[in-house]
């Protein structure tokens, strides 16, 4: 039977392989009249420079139904990097834009919002992703946005198809769509969802009881997922962490802003391929580790701020419920591994097991020495109570730096 099974809190949205792109296409064509919607494609310099990028530009060319694709551009100091995200979007024409988060006059504007009293946050991708999103609630005519990483590749159209329908479909009254996906090439992937989160979150129900925020958590099939879609007015209301922590900060805001009736998860596409990081045992401030140690505490903060107190010798208690839920895991992975044919390196997911506990305890005291954190950055609402002209200063940061570069290429004054 295929999987149409919904067993959480949360509305999952199956792919079943009864409908084509082309039949999604239309759909949404006559959607987005009524609810036009627009893309957030948050991308570093060295991955913009990368093949996947210039194939997702290019399946884009034939998305009509987007009124507007914002491009940011982090991690880019060089100019150089600006010119050559705007060459490889121009053919996306006008809907296109690019903010350049690292040049000159973006960095004023970051200023400017730390003069008023309000966190700029740090650089990464949950700045970028705010920042633009901020662009787009410039627009009033967009009902929702929808956000995808930019080194998927085996990029395809059908999916952000799929993410988009469920945010502006008549019949539908979602606020948020998480999507979902298996990561598998010849062995599985996925090890901070499968090895680390997974278990921990069943190892908090397990200890702490039930709780309604860990098993909408739990609900989720990938809660790291880098691809979401956003109504326009739940994105004015939410407040996002930066780092790693971005993914699991943002569900946590959704459950305190809306109802989880208004929350969906959608199956993307059978498998789902990008870029992995290594695990970087060696170096705690790098890959794996520091995403699983960013997480950690995000979560504990989070689970903090909505009232559960933790001792000092809970992280200890915490860890060893969490090796027997992810060893447990171990064993179920490496069954479903050899019904399907992939490689299993068991000693491989035991020393990853092993690595990821270490961090609870690093993460532990990471949270009782900054239990409420400070990269949050403030929401859009609050932007705009003290500085409602924010969204024009910041379009027409956009628009300078876009006719600055034309202007300097056009008169041979570009370096």
């Amino acid at each position: 039977m295929a999987d149409f099974i919904q067993n959480g809190l949360v509305t999952t949205l199956h792919d079943l392989g009864s409908i084509d792109g082309d039949r999604l296409d239309a759909l949404l064509q006559r959607a987005t009249r009524s609810a036009p919607i627009g893309l957030v494609l948050p991308v570093t310099a060295a991955d913009m420079r990368n093949k996947p990028f210039a194939d997702i530009v290019d399946e884009l060319t034939g998305v009509e139904y987007l009124q507007r694709i914002v491009v940011v551009l982090d991690a880019a100091e060089e100019e150089e990097a600006y010119r050559q995200a705007k060459l490889l979007v121009a053919p996306l024409g006008e809907r296109a834009k690019v903010i350049w988060n690292n040049g000159p006059r973006m960095q004023a504007l970051y200023d400017s919002l730390e003069e008023a009293g309000l966190k700029a946050g740090t650089p990464g991708k949950g700045q970028a992703v705010w920042m633009a999103i901020g662009y787009l609630l410039g627009e009033p005519s967009l009902k929702a946005f929808t956000v995808h990483d930019c080194d998927i590749v085996d990029y395809r159209r059908e999916m952000l198809a799929r993410l988009c329908l469920p945010m502006c479909h008549p019949s539908l009254d979602f606020e948020f769509c998480k999507a979902y996906y298996a990561r598998v090439s010849m062995r599985m992937h996925g090890r901070v969802m499968r090895l680390l989160v997974s278990p921990l979150l069943r190892a908090l129900i397990s200890s702490r009881g039930y709780d309604h925020f860990l098993v909408y958590l739990n609900s989720f099939r990938y809660p790291l997922s880098g691809e979401f879609g956003i109504s326009s007015t739940l994105a004015r209301t939410i407040r996002v962490p930066g780092e790693w922590g971005f993914e699991i900060g943002t569900l946590a805001e959704v459950f305190r802003n809306t109802s989880i009736k208004r929350v969906a998860q959608v199956d993307l596409c059978q498998n789902y391929e990008h870029k992995h990081k290594s695990l970087s045992l060696e170096d705690p401030s790098q890959g794996l580790i520091k995403m699983a140690t960013d997480i950690l505490t995000t979560l504990f903060r989070t689970l903090a701020s909505m009232g559960m107190v933790f001792h000092a010798g809970d992280f200890l208690t915490l860890r060893s419920s969490y090796l027997l839920e992810a060893r447990d895991s171990i064993r179920q992975y490496r069954a479903d591994a050899l019904m399907n044919g992939l490689r299993f390196d068991q000693h491989e997911e035991e020393r990853t097991v092993e690595a990821f506990a270490q961090r609870i305890a690093a993460a532990g005291r990471r949270f009782h020495d900054d239990s409420s954190g400070g990269d949050a950055l403030p929401n859009w609402s609050q932007v705009l109570s003290i500085l409602p002209e924010f969204p024009d200063r910041l379009r027409d940061t956009v628009e300078a730096d876009a006719e600055d570069l034309v202007r300097r290429l056009s008169t041979g004054t570009y370096a």
